[in-house]
């Protein structure tokens, strides 16, 4: 047996719940303890109706599911909902250290998500999902947002959305297994490092764009591995997005010593050099709000998003969103005054 150890590769893909345009979890709960909520598209899990029959967690192709067998119950990623709702971002992506998440508001044809999971050839599901998103700058997608009710901020927010221009504007973000037909909303951009001394051994022109792009090819993550992991196994969106990021590398590496930039560089990855210096912008030095672009809940929605809270336990037994119900022990005072024996750090 012989291991070639150059041709070793391995890379991150951090994983959480999708919360998908059409969700396998939710169709798989006999209970309807599973919903995709109408306001913000966040999949929950309504535990004061899960009976523990545990469809979801076979049912969903992720295995982002879980199973807490110390309450029967379901249990699964709920994006932070709390936090989304007063604007801020999940703690996921507040923390990461390496800046690579991004929060924003999708804009989406709700009628059009069915015809778009039942596309026939696998490899046209990425272009079916992209379909199926609205352009928020398109005057009759906005007045038929507002005609429904969304809110004058949320169609500022989706315009600014970087999720959007990550996706749809840019064309560098990919869904994860898109052949599983749910519509995944979680995107990845594929990784183009290392590339440096590939690069080099390619004979690195700027001037020459086939230079520029040859160590694609070349890279230790190959394209059709890539391609199986966000595009059903089609090499050509995924060439597409690396041939982009390997020109906005040489791009701004040119800018950076002085020299001058051929605008065949640009146009053979289908973008402008004001698009690379915008892409340069979100994902090299975004500042936090150009990052995470969240409106908060309308006060108009605070009773109705309360009582769904109150439906909600947190993952972890005790934890800061868990509730307890109504009819926990309570006492009254001296002066008549109802108290309820509830901690506060249990209070929904």
């Amino acid at each position: 047996m012989k291991l070639a150890f150059e041709q070793a590769f391995m890379f991150y893909l951090p994983r959480i719940c999708e919360h998908c345009l059409n969700p396998s979890c939710v169709a798989s709960c006999p209970s309807g303890a599973m919903y995709k909520r109408e306001e913000d598209g966040i999949v929950l899990v309504d535990e004061d109706r899960c009976r523990g029959w545990r469809f979801c967690v076979s049912g969903c192709p992720y295995k982002k599911v879980y199973f807490n067998h110390r309450t029967g119950k379901a249990e699964k990623c709920t994006l932070c909902f709390p936090r989304i709702e007063s604007g801020q971002p999940t703690i996921c992506s507040e923390t990461c250290v390496g800046r690579l998440r991004y929060l924003g508001l999708m804009l989406y044809d709700a009628d059009k998500v069915l015809g778009a999971a039942a596309t026939e050839d696998p490899r046209d599901l990425y272009q079916a999902q992209l379909s199926v998103f609205l352009d928020p700058d398109d005057p009759k997608a906005r007045a038929e947002a507002t005609r429904q009710g969304i809110p004058a901020d949320w169609l500022d927010a989706a315009s600014r959305s970087p999720a959007y221009a990550l996706i749809a504007r840019h064309r560098v973000a990919l869904p994860l297994h898109p052949e599983y037909r749910t519509l995944p909303m979680v995107w990845y951009i594929p990784p183009l490092s290392p590339v440096a001394d590939i690069v080099h051994a390619a004979g690195y022109d700027h001037t020459d764009p086939d230079r520029v792009f040859a160590a694609i090819e070349a890279l230790r993550v190959p394209a059709e591995y890539l391609a199986n992991l966000f595009t059903a196994g089609d090499p050509d969106p995924i060439r597409r997005v690396l041939r982009t990021l390997a020109a906005v590398r040489a791009v701004m590496r040119a800018g950076q010593l002085g020299l001058d930039v051929p605008a065949s560089l640009a146009e053979s990855a289908g973008a402008t050099e004001t698009d690379l210096e915008d892409l340069y912008r979100l994902l090299a030095i975004a500042k936090y709000e150009e990052r995470y672009v969240i409106p908060p809940a309308h006060a108009e929605d605070a009773g109705r998003l309360m009582a769904q809270h109150e439906q909600l336990f947190c993952s972890q037994p005790g934890g800061p969103d868990s509730f307890h119900p109504p009819d926990a022990p309570e006492f009254r005072d001296d002066d008549g005054r109802l108290h309820l024996n509830v901690s506060p750090r249990s209070q929904p």
